[in-house]
């Protein structure tokens, strides 16, 4: 906005922020569709620092996206963790879905973040820059010491390697191919990143009768109305759904 008028937003008359903010909104060199919010986001910033709330109430507000997560079944779980031949890429897939973690806090993972003792797993500067401890369980603790007496990280859990061939960080494209080959060889035709497998671990603990002020705290949300849009996709309520058709035709989940 600064290079596009060649003066400082806060300079700007109403008219002429609407008129940049519908350029953004239309234009077909936009780098993505997050370029509009995030220009909104920005000019409330300035204006919130400059103490200019009049020009904040003329910014157009910006709906949050309705959409559902999408979730995998748990048996498109088990199909996908048993698919890489690796056990690195089997434990990495496994972490994202039995600790629910973001793409980053796994990349993140040192060796002193894991507590085989106490069961427990250290997730350090999460999102909002929050720590939090989550359980490891037994299948996961008996993977990770299996492969930490084998390959032999020395600081992340995780290494990648770098163009010199020195082990390094896990680079996030790295995870990406490695969800991505896994999905390929598992036949699974969902969409499916990283994230997905952090949705199934939210919708299958609240199958499995976990509330949701837990859940809350095991995904490191800031607010409960993040977490409960898991509400709308588990399998929970005082009746399940059921198939109309179904009824009306007697049919039994038991038919072969």
């Amino acid at each position: 906005m600064v290079l596009h008028f060649n003066c400082c937003p806060s300079e700007l008359d109403s008219e002429q922020v609407l008129d940049y903010l519908h350029f953004c909104q239309h234009q077909h060199k936009t780098p993505s569709a997050s370029f509009f919010k995030h220009t909104v986001y920005g000019l409330r910033a300035v204006y919130r620092l400059k103490g200019m709330n009049d020009k904040r109430i003329v910014l157009p507000s910006i709906e949050r996206s309705k959409k559902l997560p999408v979730v995998l079944s748990q048996k498109e779980v088990k199909h996908l963790l048993k698919t890489p031949k690796l056990l690195k890429h089997r434990l990495l897939l496994s972490l994202l879905y039995d600790c629910g973690l973001r793409n980053f806090e796994l990349r993140n993972l040192e060796l002193s973040d894991i507590d085989f003792d106490r069961k427990m797993l250290h997730v350090r500067q999460g999102k909002g820059r929050k720590d939090r401890y989550l359980p490891l369980g037994n299948l996961l603790i008996k993977g990770l010491q299996k492969y930490i007496s084998s390959e032999k990280p020395c600081r992340w859990l995780f290494n990648g390697y770098s163009q010199k061939g020195a082990h390094s960080q896990l680079s996030q494209h790295g995870i990406y191919w490695i969800v991505k080959q896994a999905r390929k060889k598992s036949g699974i035709n969902k969409p499916l990143t990283a994230h997905t497998l952090r949705h199934s671990y939210a919708t299958h603990l609240l199958e499995m009768g976990l509330d949701i002020v837990s859940l809350k705290e095991a995904l490191g949300h800031s607010c409960i109305e993040t977490t409960m849009v898991y509400l709308h996709v588990s399998r929970l309520g005082r009746q399940q759904t059921f198939s109309p058709l179904d009824r009306l035709y007697n049919y039994l989940t038991t038919t072969p």
